[in-house]
């Protein structure tokens, strides 16, 4: 089986696992019952399972997230709160071209599960950038870019993104917290935060998914895939 087939293939158990585990989620079945049990009956792996516990919902919260979830265009005079390894990670993984999923919410999330072992490199300067020049076209009033500062290194991402945002005129703040969640959550309502993070979602009105916006002018999507035959960057 060549690498297409096999990825084909693999998409397939996925699709009708998710079908499965969504049926379950909708009739309130714990989630994390719910995709042991189908996990174990389709013989899936850690990575396949991570994949459907971050993308599968219940129906009804992933109509309540979509309903949260901004237009890129929707930034324009608005005050920006970022989680920023959030927004970062999920931008390195595009630039490194790994897989990333469309979930059931309509958020774009990557397979990795970095957290505390993440690692500065050239594809998180890149993100950077490319979150920088997101924010410029979008000509947004204001941002606040919160780090978790339990993160490697954390202290230096801010101070780069802290000159970053001073070179193009961008006023705003770079902070590191230990609470980024909680404080994502208590932004202003007529703030609007850019994060995939879907217990933050499920706390907030307004929501953008700034690597949607980022992904959605680029020509090269090969790497991104849904569960459902409906959902799109």
């Amino acid at each position: 089986m060549n690498v297409v087939d096999r990825m084909q293939h693999l998409n397939r158990e996925l699709t009708e696992a998710a079908e499965e585990i969504r049926y379950l989620l909708g009739r309130e079945y714990p989630k994390s019952s719910a995709v042991r049990f189908v996990s174990d009956h389709h013989r899936l792996k850690g990575t396949q399972r991570f994949i459907l516990s971050r993308n599968v919902l219940a129906p009804a919260i992933a109509a309540s997230r979509r309903s949260k979830r901004l237009a890129c265009t929707d930034m324009q005079d608005r005050d920006i709160a970022i989680d920023g390894y959030n927004v970062l990670i999920t931008l390195e993984s595009f630039l490194k071209n790994e897989d990333m999923w469309v979930g059931d919410d309509g958020f774009i999330r990557d397979t990795r599960g970095v957290f505390s072992n993440h690692i500065n490199d050239s594809e998180t300067y890149a993100a950077v950038d490319l979150l920088v020049d997101m924010m410029v076209s979008s000509s947004i009033r204001s941002v606040t870019i919160l780090l978790d500062s339990q993160m490697s290194k954390s202290g230096e991402l801010a101070a780069l993104l802290r000159q970053k945002i001073e070179e193009v005129h961008i006023k705003g703040h770079v902070l590191t917290s230990r609470t980024v969640d909680n404080e994502l959550k208590r932004v202003s309502a007529d703030s609007v935060v850019a994060t995939a993070d879907g217990i933050i979602i499920d706390a907030l009105e307004h929501v953008v998914d700034i690597p949607a916006c980022v992904i959605k002018g680029k020509k090269d999507k090969k790497y991104i895939y849904s569960l459902r035959p409906d959902n799109g960057p």
